[in-house]
């Protein structure tokens, strides 16, 4: 997933030659195994499909490419969408009959909206068709359910699994005589004794993700909410006001001030410089960051970086992953070229592909199968991240995916904003939160 962020978009780096023709190279080995008889007959050679693709996934989707027309001789066309808007164009070119597109990227939040607006199509049983190819059992559970399953029906199939874990700069620790924190609050207390001490420097605690998006902000709280073992809903009704989710907001308040100037206005393109340069000495983020860091044409702190679980916090005990963005393919209600689109999405979420994918430089990929997360390859590739995610997937917390689910965010990301600028109290802001969530969900 991680990728960086400007206002409200994502944006990403160039895909160059070299990068590209050595990404397709590593992942040529996969498309033999990968590809069904239907493919491998080039049965729909000649062909075109239409995507969509969120931007931080644009590099995977170049590589995807390359390697699709050249096992099957069909070609993708990927449009690439800033990341707020992929889910309203996917909406549109359905509902407004255009049906351009085939295939969709879409963020695991918004498959019951897409389900009930009627943009997406039941793959329930082609998944059953095709079992022994899509090994659904694979998947990791968390994940499976949460990015596909909506009212029984299986609507699309995982292939970048994001959920954050704890980076932090081992030279910064070393240097205060600090370890990895296990709770919220000796993670406040590491960060305040660094900032305090090393702020004249240009050198802060952490860079605190605040920006005033649904993927940033709330993932920052949704990572409090699960360390303190609360929920975004109880029984399918709004669980904002619980002791759990106050404390978790009340964190965010209580370690900004220690944070890289100035929390609201922190998303990835500030966040991710200042820790790769090893300006700040935590940073929460998605798996992939542990490839940048240990690259030495992005990374300043090359063997000078770790990465744990996420702290805990309150009568919470165990670790909890939250399940921060994540992505799936999803075959458009609209397509005219379901059996092709079926055929990419099958062959793009495989096992094959996600190791290669996971083990290429920049493609924003992170695991959603069990074979994938505890591959040799990928252990090798990242070791340190590989046994953090590996750990952090035991249990998680799900963001709520019912149709309301875009507006939920939303409404949860206006008061966010307005509790870490200090505009609003935690619980006077989760009160509002909590009052707008029970007038969607009735």
């Amino acid at each position: 997933m991680a990728d960086r962020i400007e206002k409200t978009t994502f944006s990403v780096a160039p895909v160059n030659r070299r990068t590209l023709l050595s990404a397709s190279a590593a992942l040529a080995g996969a498309a033999a195994v990968t590809l069904s008889p239907l493919l491998r007959s080039r049965a729909f050679a000649g062909q075109e499909l239409n995507l969509t693709i969120i931007q931080p996934h644009a590099i995977a989707g170049e590589v995807l490419k390359k390697l699709f027309l050249e096992q099957t001789g069909v070609t993708l066309n990927f449009t690439v969408i800033p990341y707020d808007q992929v889910h309203a164009q996917a909406t549109l070119d359905v509902q407004s009959g255009a049906n351009h597109y085939d295939v969709h990227d879409y963020w695991y939040t918004s498959i019951g909206a897409l389900v009930d607006d009627k943009v997406v199509a039941d793959v329930t049983d082609l998944i059953e068709k095709d079992k022994d190819k899509v090994q659904p059992d694979d998947f990791i559970k968390s994940i499976y359910d949460a990015y596909t399953l909506v009212n029984g029906r299986r609507w699309g199939l995982p292939y970048d699994g994001d959920s954050h874990v704890l980076f932090y700069n081992t030279e910064i620790l070393q240097r205060h005589g600090l370890q990895a924190p296990a709770t919220w609050d000796a993670y406040c207390g590491a960060v305040k004794t660094i900032t305090e001490h090393e702020k004249a420097n240009g050198v802060y605690g952490t860079a605190l993700l605040g920006f005033k998006v649904p993927v940033i902000i709330v993932s920052s709280y949704a990572n409090r909410l699960a360390g303190f073992g609360g929920k975004f809903l109880k029984d399918g009704q709004a669980d904002l006001l619980s002791e759990e989710s106050i404390a978790a907001a009340e964190e965010l308040v209580r370690v900004a001030p220690y944070a890289l100037p100035t929390p609201s206005e922190t998303a990835f393109d500030q966040a991710l410089p200042a820790f790769l340069s090893g300006k700040v000495a935590f940073l929460e983020f998605w798996t992939d960051l542990g490839v940048r860091s240990q690259d030495p044409k992005n990374s300043k702190i090359v063997d000078r970086w770790d990465v744990t679980q996420l702290p805990v916090g309150g009568k919470n005990k165990v670790p909890v992953a939250a399940l921060d963005a994540g992505f799936g393919w999803a075959i458009s209600a609209g397509s005219k070229k379901k059996e092709l689109a079926w055929e990419f999405v099958r062959w793009a979420s495989s096992s094959q592909i996600g190791i290669k994918l996971l083990t290429t430089y920049n493609s924003g990929i992170d695991p959603t199968r069990n074979s994938t997360l505890n591959a040799p390859e990928y252990k090798s590739f990242a070791p340190k991240v590989q046994r953090a995610a590996a750990a952090a997937f035991g249990s998680a917390l799900v963001w709520p995916t019912v149709p309301q689910a875009p507006k939920l965010l939303d409404a949860l990301t206006e008061q966010l904003a307005l509790i870490l600028a200090g505009q609003a109290k935690p619980k006077a802001g989760l009160e509002a939160a909590q009052r707008a969530w029970e007038r969607l969900l009735v």
